[in-house]
């Protein structure tokens, strides 16, 4: 019961933070100067009157703003002004399987990065080895991924060819995204598991464990192992927050059809559902994966108490 509890109280809590975030883009978006349908050639004022009464523009904020909530209950998320001729929805249908590829896969590669260097620095801690495994994962928090995504894509893709700089159909610049992505969350994430495993193997089972003659291999991976990456599940939702806005940068540096690429589209091309349907679509999986990393922890950890 408790668990279940826990698990309600954290589901809620995810929808009101998601219902926060669409109203105060809502009212964001509304409030970008300028009108969403100007475009290059002049358009008379009757015409004008004309697209805002379609569009329910001519009615009250607060009125539009319920409109705009009975429509995503119906799952229609508007028209583009910026893309004539498609949806919002057709457009996330279109890029969110980049941005969800090139972000997993950052992801992925900075756990199995990261993991391990943190792993192996805990193991021999104030050894020169420790030392050089953390100068390197200090390197790659220091450079941001408007520095590390150019230069990966001179040395990789123009010096040495083995991969493209841009696109996306046929195209192998995904591979220098996610390795942009991967590299710089590596940093965190080996940092993190060396202090969380330091602070394990500090702890007076595991001293008894070495006491009674189990190997270096059995300390670290059987009995330090699951407390020590607690703290890492946890930093996930976070990681995943900060991959997805970092994407926004990398998708610009290699030409990438993400989410990131139409949210920048919309703001500069004053498209208020285009703006509302990326960050809802955002929002979304952030809070999710925050959900599941809420759960997660606390299976993994046993000390941890479900609370509702």
């Amino acid at each position: 019961m408790d668990t279940f509890r826990y698990i309600l109280s954290r589901f809620l809590q995810s929808l009101f933070a998601l219902f926060c975030v669409l109203t105060l883009t809502f009212f964001l978006a509304r409030s970008i100067p300028g009108s969403p349908f100007l475009d290059e050639k002049a358009v008379p004022a009757h015409l004008m009157e004309k697209m805002k009464a379609k569009h329910g523009y001519d009615k009250p904020l607060i009125e539009q703003y319920g409109v705009y909530l009975g429509n995503l209950f119906t799952g229609n998320l508007g028209p583009s002004f910026g893309n004539k001729g498609f949806t919002v929805a057709e457009i996330i249908a279109q890029s969110l399987p980049v941005s969800a590829m090139v972000g997993a896969l950052g992801l992925i590669f900075a756990l199995i990065v990261g993991i391990p260097i943190g792993v192996f620095a805990a193991s021999r801690p104030n050894s020169s080895i420790d030392y050089s495994l953390m100068a390197f994962a200090m390197v790659g928090i220091c450079l941001p991924t408007f520095v590390i995504g150019p230069l990966l894509g001179q040395i990789f893709g123009l010096k040495l060819k083995l991969f493209d700089v841009a696109g996306w159909d046929g195209s192998t610049a995904w591979v220098l995204g996610t390795l942009t992505l991967g590299l710089y969350f590596s940093g965190y994430i080996a940092r993190l598991t060396r202090g969380s495993m330091l602070d394990v193997l500090s702890q007076d089972y595991i001293r008894t464990a070495t006491a009674k003659g189990v190997s270096r291999l059995a300390v670290l991976f059987k009995h330090a192992f699951r407390g020590g990456i607690s703290p890492v599940v946890a930093y996930i939702g976070p990681a995943l927050a900060q991959i997805i806005a970092g994407s926004f940068v990398v998708e610009s540096v290699f030409g990438l059809p993400g989410l990131g690429q139409h949210f920048i589209k919309g703001v500069t091309n004053r498209d208020p559902y285009l703006i509302q349907g990326t960050v809802m679509v955002l929002a979304s999986l952030m809070l999710f994966m925050n959900f599941l990393v809420d759960i997660a922890q606390a299976w993994l950890d046993p000390r941890a108490k479900l609370k509702s």
